[in-house]
């Protein structure tokens, strides 16, 4: 009478992907490292502090020192002058400076209109030449400087890196692992084991949320400690978001490799499902600057709806029962790709 396993395949398989993955170095800085690297360049270069004056070209000529004193009087403008109209042209088309502004003999402002910082350079040039006219404001204004935690764009920023390292380590965490099994034959080996498809592929998921846990929290404290990137909300929904968000992309990760038989080939597909997210989802920028008519399609993305999800908790302190539409739209991709994945995957 043959001896009863002491474990299940499930449990035996997922212990085996653990271990995998302590052993490789790489996998780890992945994981962990890289948005942590991300978080500081990112959050160094956009950290508190003033905007940089806007580079203003002048054309040199007549009343043009006068401009220049006029310029660089609020501080806010860096006044640039050229010898003649075509550098300053020529300087204006390669980005050096984002307005030129010429006395001949009235004011010309050359600027490209769809520009955000030429649009605000003309207004600061204006503000500040007709300031230095005599112009007096009628309606006089107090300001209230606001420096508000959530505000800034490392509070935005964080919570999209969160999001991009649970798609990146689903996808390219589990759908390399696979299609390096394919490729040294071990997949072809378990064929003539008990343990059924459901069981390996699940094996691979589970593996995954050990490290879901302890990688958002890692990334969480870091935020905290180097940036004060604020968490309003619950931290045990974030580490649901966390486990929902990365069972969906392991789900996709299990499509990209259910039948790759090279790891060239899995790369392209992850790369294919991956880069559109990452321009359009709202991870570096918000995913509101697309079109209207995109917005639907955007909003069905997993990764649109995990960042939008961790951003109304950490930022705006949300509660489970306002994320009803972004869970719906990861649970339907990650039961959805699993169900696929086990439908069409094959062991060689």
């Amino acid at each position: 009478m043959s001896e009863r396993p002491r474990h299940s395949p499930l449990y035996a398989l997922t212990k085996t992907r653990l271990l995998e993955f302590i052993r490789q170095p790489e996998a780890l800085f992945w994981v962990f490292g890289f948005p942590i690297v991300m978080s500081i360049v990112l959050g160094y270069a956009f950290r508190d502090r003033p905007p940089d004056p806007v580079p203003v070209g002048v054309v040199e000529g007549q009343g043009s020192a006068g401009l220049v004193a006029s310029l660089g009087k609020p501080g806010t403008i860096r006044p640039i002058v050229f010898p003649s109209a075509a550098a300053g042209s020529e300087a204006l088309r390669i980005g050096k400076v984002a307005l030129l502004v010429e006395a001949n003999p009235e004011l010309v402002y050359r600027y490209d209109p769809t520009r955000p910082d030429a649009r605000i350079a003309r207004l600061e040039a204006d503000d500040a030449i007709e300031r230095s006219r005599g112009r007096a404001d009628v309606a006089k204004a107090r300001e209230q400087l606001v420096r508000e935690k959530g505000s800034r764009y490392i509070d935005f920023l964080l919570p999209g890196l969160l999001g991009l390292n649970l798609m990146s380590t689903g996808l390219w965490g589990i759908g390399f692992s696979i299609v390096d099994a394919r490729m040294k034959k071990t997949l072809k080996l378990m064929t003539a084991t008990p343990m059924r498809r459901s069981e390996y592929l699940l094996s691979h998921m589970l593996s995954r949320f050990f490290f879901l846990i302890l990688e958002t929290g890692v990334i969480l404290a870091f935020g905290l400690v180097a940036f004060g990137v604020p968490v309003r909300g619950s931290f045990g929904l974030l580490a649901l978001l966390a486990a929902v968000g990365g069972a969906t992309f392991a789900g996709l990760g299990l499509i990209c490799a259910a039948r790759t038989q090279t790891l060239e080939g899995a790369n392209g597909l992850m790369n294919l499902v991956a880069i559109p997210m990452w321009l359009v989802s709202g991870t570096f920028f918000s995913a509101e600057r697309f079109p209207g008519a995109l917005q639907p399609a955007i909003r069905a993305l997993p990764l649109t709806a995990l960042n939008d999800a961790l951003r109304a908790v950490m930022l705006e302190g949300k509660g489970l029962v306002t994320l009803g539409g972004p869970l719906a739209v990861l649970a339907v991709w990650g039961v959805g790709c699993f169900a696929v994945a086990l439908k069409i995957f094959r062991w060689q």
